[in-house]
């Protein structure tokens, strides 16, 4: 398997729109302009072994866990990915086939305080309209709940959400750097156990649309364990 995966399943996922609907694809990946997305997700590999040209896998599959906080969009996608059902889709020399789907029930968020694990690297970026540069903050760092509560405040601000991020806060209690790349570049992120405070309902909005920077390319899934 290819190890860059983000490059693959965007690819997976523009096949899979165009096909299901030219509007769709359009409205999600019209290259004139910047689009942010409302989905996210997160991969089980079994038995991983990440190697110099790519990843081996202990099992000849992988499993990818996808959510929407747009319930609309969400339908759309799972029938976009019926339509791609045991068909042959090129993977770096090799190819894939998506061979079977089903539909988890997520279980609504009533508290202000969770422990969360990251499923998928955390990303939390800084980005300098004036030079173009990011600058990139993991757990440990000075400036890493501001900044990501920033990327926050971008999301649903450019989404005109009417939820507010005011109570908003994350404390690591066992996390670690990574290092990935991302689109060929070697990225600082974190993953880990963290403790998540704020209203229910940016909660459970996060919970589906994951946290951070670079959702919609498998980074920012978390899953509750409390």
């Amino acid at each position: 398997m290819p190890k860059e995966m983000d490059r693959l399943m965007l690819s997976f996922f523009k096949a899979a729109t165009e096909r299901y609907s030219k509007d769709m694809f359009s409205a999600l990946y019209d290259k004139s302009r910047s689009i942010i997305k409302t989905y996210t997700y997160s991969f089980n590999l079994p038995g991983a072994v990440f190697v110099k040209d790519g990843i081996e896998l202990q099992k000849n599959e992988f499993t990818m866990f996808f959510s929407d906080s747009d319930q609309g969009e969400l339908t759309m996608f799972f029938n976009a990915f019926q339509g791609m059902k045991f068909q042959k889709y090129p993977m770096a020399g090799n190819s894939m086939q998506l061979v079977s789907m089903y539909i988890q029930n997520m279980n609504e968020i009533k508290d202000d305080e969770i422990i969360i694990r990251m499923s998928s690297p955390l990303i939390v970026r800084r980005h300098n309209s004036d030079d173009n540069s990011d600058k990139y903050y993991v757990y440990n760092t000075d400036g890493f709940e501001q900044t990501l509560k920033e990327n926050i405040d971008t999301f649903i601000n450019r989404m005109n959400i009417p939820i507010k991020s005011d109570s908003f806060g994350i404390e690591p209690i066992k996390a670690k750097k990574v290092v990935i790349p991302v689109f060929g570049r070697n990225t600082n992120a974190s993953l880990g156990i963290f403790k998540l405070k704020g209203d229910s309902t940016l909660l459970n909005l996060l919970y589906m649309s994951g946290i951070g920077a670079r959702r919609s390319e498998g980074k920012g899934k978390f899953d509750i364990l409390a």
